[in-house]
Order: structure tokens, then sequence, then C-alpha cells
């Protein structure tokens, strides 16, 4: 998966197109952040820190995540235990501490949420690539 950052002064956003559902929750709640017909499409510095933290925290398939500025990685902790739960006609949504293993058997990075794929139709297996809206 291919994870492209931001560059915020507070901040940065990261974001992985191969796991984002486009639910659209980013570019409804903070459209000056997050603007698809803009190139770079996110821009961390357009609110303030909480609200992007805020906002990527309810990015319902982790595609995106905060990095803060002097920290290792994410800024946000991964749910004490792990909840599953499923959308109508959508995926699995997947938030807490978890593991996928790849055909190889090999563990594929996915952060601590994920949209897994139910239809069998996602180009992004096992993640859910929204396919099911077309189904």
């Amino acid at each position: 998966m291919a994870r492209k950052t931001y560059r915020g002064s507070d901040l940065d956003v990261s974001f992985d197109l191969e796991t984002c559902i486009h639910a659209g929750e980013c570019v409804r709640s903070l459209p000056k952040v997050f603007d698809t017909e803009r190139r770079p499409w996110i821009l961390p510095d357009e609110a303030s820190a909480d609200e992007v933290r805020d906002l990527v925290g309810r990015c319902p398939s982790g595609a995106l995540e905060v990095i803060e500025h002097g920290a290792e990685g994410a800024a946000e902790a991964a749910a004490p235990t792990t909840t599953i739960r499923m959308l109508p006609g959508g995926p699995f949504m997947v938030d807490g501490p978890f593991r996928v293993l790849g055909e190889d058997g090999e563990p594929i990075d996915h952060g601590s949420k994920a949209a897994l794929c139910r239809c069998g139709k996602s180009a992004s297996s096992p993640f859910c690539d929204g396919s099911h809206a077309k189904a």
C-alpha cells in the first residue's frame, strides 16, 4: 500500500488510497482541509490541529492517519478492544487491534482500522474499495 503524507506545521496527515472506501466524511466535514478538486488535496494547516485530529479519528477505513511532529507513527491509539461492525449493504468496519494475513500468510499492514470487503468484488481485497456500490 502506498501511503502519501501531506505536511502541516503542527501535524501531518497521511492517506492510503487503497484502503479508502470513499465515505466522504473528510470532504464533507472539513472541505478547507480535504478538497479532491485541488492539488495537493489535503492541506492540514487549513483547520486547527484538534479539528484535523478529530476528523481523521472518524475516518471509517483508517485510510487517513495523523502523524504528530516529533512523534513516531500515527497519533491515534488503537481501541482497547476490537469492534467489527457490518454496514448495511457495505463492508465490515474493523476498529481495534487485529492482524490481516495475505494469501501468502504474510501480514498486510493496515493500521488499527479497516473496511473489509464483504461483496467479493473489491480490487483491493481484502479491503473494500467501494465496488459494492456498483454491484
